[in-house]
C-alpha cells in the first residue's frame, strides 16, 4: 500500500506523523511519500519538497508565494496522476491541499482531508470545492462533524491527538525543572506564534505586555518558547527595544513545557491555545496581521469568537484581544486578572477539563481507520 500525505506546517507535521504510525500499525507494508517535516520523515515518509515552502498565512502574504506554490502543486499532481497512490491525505494547509485533492480525485485517486478548514467561521464558499475534492473529511472537533453532516459531506470525527497525548493533570513544578527554571514565583508563558509572519507582528506587543506586568506585579517571571532561530531573533529584538529590564527566559521549542510551567499564558490564536486548554492553563488569546488582511478577513467571518477554547466552549471563556486591541494596555490587565482572581481560574480549569474529555478519542487510530476505509472504497 502506497500513501501520499502532504502537510504544510509544524502542527500538520505532528498530526501526519501520528497518522503514519497508526497506519503502519494496521498495514506494516505501507509506504509513505509527500510533503513532510522532520516528524513525518522520522516516521518514514519520503518528502518531495520541504514543508517550509507551504508555511505561510494571511490573504496577501499567500499572494506573494503563489508564483512558487502553484507550479509546485502542478508538478506534484502530474507526478501522482502518472503514478497514482492508493490514497492521498492532505493534512490541513487547505489552500494547497484542496486543489491537489481535487486534481487527484478527478483522476480516480481516493482522497482524505485531515483537519477541517475553518469554513464554519469564514470563506464558506469553499464547501463546494471540499465536496468535489474529498472522499472523507476528518475533523478534530465535535461541532465540525455536525456542520459537515448538515451539508451531506462525508465526515469522520476523530478527536484531537493532543487530547490523547496530554494527561488530564500536568505537573507545573516538574515542567519548570525540565526547563531549568526557578521553582518559586508566578510565571507567564509568552507565545508569539510559530511563523515568522506571526512573530513579526506580535513580538512587540508581547514584550510590551511583559514590561507592563513587571511594573505592576514585581516578581512575576516570563518564559517564551521560540520555534527556530528566525523567530527567536525577531523576539529578542523586541525584548531589547521594549522590555530590556525584564528577565524573559527564552527557550528553543518546547512550547508545551513552557505553558505547563506557567500560571497563565499569552498566546497567538491557533493550536497553542488548544494546547493551553488541554494543560488547563488560563490564557489570553491575541493576534495581529496586516491591516488590509484584517479588514477584509473581518468582513468574511460568521463567528464572534476566533479562539479554539471559546469555539469549543460555545461561549467567551477567555479574553480575545485581536489586531488593534493587541496592546499592552489591554493584554496586561486581562492577564493580571488571573493572578488576582483565583476563583475564576478554578472555574476555567474545570471547563477546560470537560472539553479535554470530549476531545480525548484515540485520534490517530480513528484517523487511520477512516483512511484505510476510504482507500478500500468504503463510506462513512
Amino acid at each position: 500500500m502506497r500513501v501520499v500525505i502532504t502537510a504544510g506546517e509544524a502542527s500538520g507535521d505532528q498530526l501526519g506523523a501520528g497518522l503514519i504510525h497508526a497506519i503502519k500499525a494496521r498495514r506494516p507494508e505501507a509506504t509513505f511519500q509527500g510533503i513532510a517535516g522532520a516528524r513525518m520523515q522520522a516516521a518514514g515518509c519520503e518528502s518531495f519538497y520541504p514543508i517550509e515552502r507551504l508555511s505561510v498565512m494571511g490573504l496577501f502574504e499567500v499572494f506573494g508565494r503563489l508564483a512558487e506554490i502553484i507550479p509546485m502543486r502542478r508538478r506534484l499532481a502530474k507526478r501522482l496522476i502518472a503514478d497514482p497512490p492508493d490514497v492521498l491525505i492532505g493534512v490541513d494547509a487547505p489552500d494547497f491541499n484542496l486543489s491537489l485533492e481535487l486534481m487527484l480525485r478527478r483522476a480516480g485517486v481516493p482522497t482524505v482531508h485531515y483537519v477541517s478548514p475553518s469554513v464554519w467561521a469564514w470563506r464558506r464558499w469553499r464547501l463546494k470545492k471540499i465536496a468535489r475534492a474529498v472522499d472523507r473529511m476528518l475533523v478534530l472537533f465535535p461541532f465540525e462533524r455536525e456542520f459537515y453532516r448538515q451539508r451531506e459531506i462525508p465526515v469522520s470525527f476523530v478527536g484531537h491527538p493532543m487530547a490523547d497525548e496530554i494527561p488530564m493533570q500536568t505537573d507545573r513544578l516538574a515542567a519548570r525543572r525540565s526547563l531549568k527554571l526557578p521553582q518559586e514565583g508566578e510565571w507567564v508563558a509568552l507565545l508569539p506564534g510559530s511563523r515568522v509572519s506571526e512573530v513579526r507582528f506580535l513580538a512587540a506587543p508581547l514584550a510590551q505586555t511583559a514590561a507592563w506586568l513587571a511594573r505592576r506585579r514585581p516578581g512575576l517571571r516570563f518564559v517564551a518558547p521560540l520555534v527556530d532561530a528566525a523567530t527567536r531573533s525577531l523576539f529578542e529584538a523586541a525584548v531589547r527595544s521594549y522590555a530590556a529590564d525584564v528577565v524573559i527566559h527564552l527557550v528553543d521549542g518546547r512550547a508545551r513545557d513552557a505553558m505547563a510551567a506557567a500560571d497563565a499564558v499569552l498566546a497567538a490564536s491557533g493550536t497553542a491555545t488548544l494546547e493551553a486548554l488541554l494543560l488547563k492553563r488560563p490564557m489570553v488569546i491575541t493576534y495581529k496581521t496586516l491591516p488590509l488582511t484584517w479588514m477584509i478577513g473581518r468582513r468574511m467571518v460568521y463567528v464572534d469568537q476566533f479562539g479554539l477554547p471559546n469555539l469549543l466552549a460555545g461561549e467567551a471563556l477567555v479574553p480575545e484581544l485581536l489586531q488593534d486591541e493587541a496592546v499592552a494596555e489591554r493584554l496586561g490587565p486581562a492577564l493580571l486578572e488571573f493572578f488576582e482572581s483565583p476563583e475564576r481560574v478554578r472555574v476555567l480549569e474545570q471547563r477546560f477539563a470537560e472539553i479535554h474529555a470530549r476531545l480525548k478519542n484515540n485520534a490517530s487510530a480513528r484517523a487511520a481507520d477512516a483512511v484505510l476505509e476510504v482507500a478500500a472504497g468504503g463510506t462513512p
